[in-house]
């Protein structure tokens, strides 16, 4: 073979391979997007802290737009000295034979463990976050106590305890960065603190049955703005029921469930559907 035959013979093949195409498994798929990166915790919570200090529901100014107000009712929060002289909050555990030989009472009654449950289940809700809600206890010894909207209450129930007996000595809890009352004990009775034309409405097992949707439908106005203000009376004991007796502006009792519910797992059912229905994620 000659050079120019050689030369030829090579430049043919590198020619066929430049043309060869690529098989299913040389085929490469297109890159996609880098994911965004999460913000850092102090990023999320300047975040969190912007949004709050710029939403009117949340800093308590004057607005148009409506809150969900939600009494808790009945609740167990009491006070007891202890033997060493220190105040402690009445509980089922921690005082059985207390609230048997001395209380004469049963000690399944004293259960303020329900009362921090449901005010998690409020206080984690979205709709509490969007600044659309406001909170109010009422005690077994009828002491109402008005909760800020931005109070963040502790996550452990002795930490909640602590800050309850606080709260019932000291009448007010404020905060320590900007003095802001976060909790305090306010005068009865509790319907001179609902705006005008407020509509009243009780839960309880024994209510008329309605599915969360339709409840939400039937009695929340279709948006935040709408007209129309909505209370919801529900239970923080660990027995019994609301009762018009005892709230005589409640206009008619309400159920959420053919079975019975605790009140946190109520509280969630009827504030799902209200932020579905506002449209709040």
């Amino acid at each position: 073979m000659s050079d120019d035959e050689s030369d030829a013979s090579s430049s043919s093949s590198e020619g066929g391979q430049d043309n060869v195409q690529p098989t299913k498994k040389q085929r490469t798929a297109p890159v996609p997007p880098p994911l965004e990166i999460a913000p850092t915790a102090d990023a999320a919570n300047s975040a969190i802290q912007n949004r709050t200090s710029s939403n009117s529901l949340l800093t308590g100014a004057k607005t148009k737009s409506n809150r969900l107000i939600i009494l808790l009712d009945q609740a167990k929060l009491e006070t007891i000295k202890n033997r060493r002289g220190n105040y402690e909050l009445l509980n089922c555990d921690d005082h059985r034979d207390l609230c048997k030989k001395k209380l004469k009472k049963d000690p399944k009654e004293f259960r303020p463990d329900i009362c921090h449950q449901e005010l998690l289940a409020l206080l984690d809700s979205p709709l509490n976050k969007a600044g659309h809600l406001q909170i109010y206890i009422r005690t077994s010894r009828n002491v109402l106590i008005e909760l800020h909207p931005s109070v963040r209450i502790p996550r452990t129930y002795k930490r909640f305890a602590g800050l309850m007996v606080q709260l019932l000595h000291k009448m007010k809890i404020k905060a320590a960065d900007n003095g802001t009352t976060l909790m305090k004990v306010i005068k009865n009775p509790f319907s001179q603190h609902l705006p005008v034309g407020t509509q009243v409405y009780g839960m309880s097992c024994q209510g008329t049955l309605y599915s969360p949707g339709g409840l939400a439908k039937a009695l929340v106005p279709l948006e935040p703005d709408g007209a129309g203000q909505v209370c919801f009376v529900i239970g923080a004991m660990a027995a019994g029921h609301v009762t018009v007796e005892d709230h005589p502006y409640i206009q008619k009792m309400f159920s959420i469930s053919e079975y019975p519910l605790s009140g946190a797992s109520a509280i969630n059912r009827i504030l799902g559907a209200i932020e579905h229905q506002w449209g709040i994620v």
